[in-house]
């Protein structure tokens, strides 16, 4: 599993947003969101979009020359869960992984989303391998050194990998990625559609080093949750022994987004990082708006930190990273 921030070169995304699932309210913001999305990553490495055919020419006319457009049936934006997960050996070979999307344990229509990853890696031009075990891209997260983080909520659940206990998990797991460990967080079953994905709890900067999410309002769900993964993460050692450095980024404060919803997704470890820049988001809560910046510049040194409010995405429970989804050099 290549190191998300060490090879990257290439973003795939979806401009999948509909009404049937976003509705009137929504939709505008979310494909407005989307393409500020594609453009801002644009300016730093090439991004390919895919699209539906009947809505090729709209989106043509509002992205810039380096987003190449792709026409594919989809159901929904989120390509991070949809999309293939990518590999890379030790000669610089690539492949692909195809984690038999399910709609998160059927709670949303995925029948064309389902296909998104087949149809990522044939354009790629990369092989596709299978697996027996049903994953999203956002529930695990690889160091790029043998190590990854995974929350027991998701992917030990009956809608996703039925009876299977962690050991056998581990077992189709690891080789399937080239790891070594997992380092097991606890996750919030039935809280969100995702049964707690981990890239909103953590994520790996690089090896030994984890950025960690923390939502200080004793009255939110994540409190505990949050309070718990930091604790575990700063016990835990990756593969090679090393001891976690972690970096806290505290959750923004009560804000008055642009679209009130009850799946509103308030955290900044949904960062994305790209070729010489870091996407975040920004909520207006200035205090911890840059305070979440000044940790990723700390974080990033050699990147660029460049703040969004794609309050749209957010709203729908997600984050640039849940909309993105990288691909490693080289291209064949």
């Amino acid at each position: 599993m290549p190191d998300e921030a060490a090879h990257h070169t290439r973003t795939w995304m979806a401009f999948g947003a509909q009404h049937s699932i976003w509705g009137r309210r929504l939709l505008p913001e979310v494909q407005k969101n989307l393409i500020q999305i594609a453009n801002t990553i644009s300016e730093f490495e090439p991004v390919s979009l895919l699209v539906r055919n009947k809505e090729r020419n709209l989106v043509g006319k509002k992205v810039g020359a380096n987003v190449s457009l792709h026409g594919c049936p989809l159901d929904d934006l989120w390509i991070r869960d949809t999309g293939p997960v990518f590999l890379l050996d030790d000669k610089g070979g690539k492949a692909a992984v195809d984690l038999n999307f399910n709609g998160w344990g059927g709670k949303q229509q995925h029948a064309l989303d389902r296909k998104v990853a087949a149809f990522v890696a044939r354009k790629a031009g990369v092989k596709l391998f299978e697996t027996d075990l049903v994953l999203e891209g956002g529930c695990f997260e690889g160091d790029g050194d043998g190590t990854a983080i995974l929350t027991e909520s998701c992917v030990l659940n009956d809608n996703r990998n039925p009876s299977m206990s962690k050991s056998e998990f581990e077992d189709l797991f690891l080789p399937l990625f080239g790891l070594k460990k997992i380092i097991w967080l606890p996750g919030v079953r039935g809280k969100d559609i995702t049964d707690g994905h981990v890239d909103f709890y953590a994520r790996f900067v690089r090896p030994g080093v984890v950025a960690a999410g923390y939502e200080p309002d004793d009255s939110f769900a994540d409190h505990e949750v949050t309070r718990e993964n930091i604790a575990l993460l700063r016990e835990a050692s990756d593969a090679h022994g090393r001891d976690l450095k972690v970096e806290v980024l505290t959750a923004p404060g009560r804000v008055r987004p642009k679209f009130e919803s009850d799946d509103f997704a308030a955290g900044y470890v949904g960062y994305y990082v790209c070729n010489g820049a870091v996407l975040l988001q920004q909520f207006g809560d200035r205090e911890a708006d840059e305070a979440a910046q000044e940790s990723l510049r700390r974080l990033f040194p050699d990147r660029e930190i460049v703040a969004l409010n794609v309050d749209g995405i957010a709203a729908g429970g997600g984050s640039i990273h849940c909309a993105t989804q990288q691909e490693p050099g080289p291209f064949s």
